[in-house]
């Protein structure tokens, strides 16, 4: 089952680790990463574009004008279903990343869970009787990892309770 998620990247060029970047998204499988540079004033679209570089599973979308973050979710989405075939779509906006070291440490989160995050948002398509378009189906990434960090904590307690 084939995961996209679409980055959305606005002036955090301090905040990539390119190497590191590039590590994680080479050892991700099965997702397609869209990295949407919102009109950044900074260096951050040359560093997307030297991610993109050295992974295959990466694109870009360049916003020239700044668009709020639905916007530029919606851009880098129309992008991922006119490239790709993709079962599921999610996005993380850009405070998400500031909550973590760094844009590669987001990767590498996303990259340890990817099986949780594809089987959680299936489980709640399963349950939904009317089929969604691919905009009605896009999921916050970060949504779901908390719910399921919140789960495996439960199952975690109730095992040694």
């Amino acid at each position: 089952m084939k995961l996209g998620i679409i980055i959305i990247c606005y002036n955090i060029e301090n905040d990539i680790d390119i190497g590191h970047c590039v590590k994680y998204l080479n050892k991700v499988k099965d997702i397609e990463v869209c990295l949407v540079n919102n009109n950044s004033k900074d260096n951050t679209y040359n560093i997307l574009k030297e991610i993109k570089e050295d992974c295959v599973n990466v694109s870009i979308v360049d916003i020239k004008k700044f668009k709020s973050d639905n916007s530029a979710v919606k851009a880098g989405a129309r992008f991922m279903s006119n490239q790709f075939n993709l079962k599921y779509l999610g996005f993380i906006n850009t405070s998400t990343i500031s909550r973590y070291e760094d844009l590669s440490m987001l990767i590498k989160t996303i990259r340890d869970n990817q099986v949780d995050i594809s089987m959680y948002n299936q489980s709640i398509s399963n349950k939904k009787e009317i089929k969604r378009t691919m905009f009605q189906s896009l999921f916050p990434v970060m949504d779901y990892l908390a719910k399921i960090n919140i789960e495996n904590e439960y199952n975690k307690v109730n095992r040694l309770g």
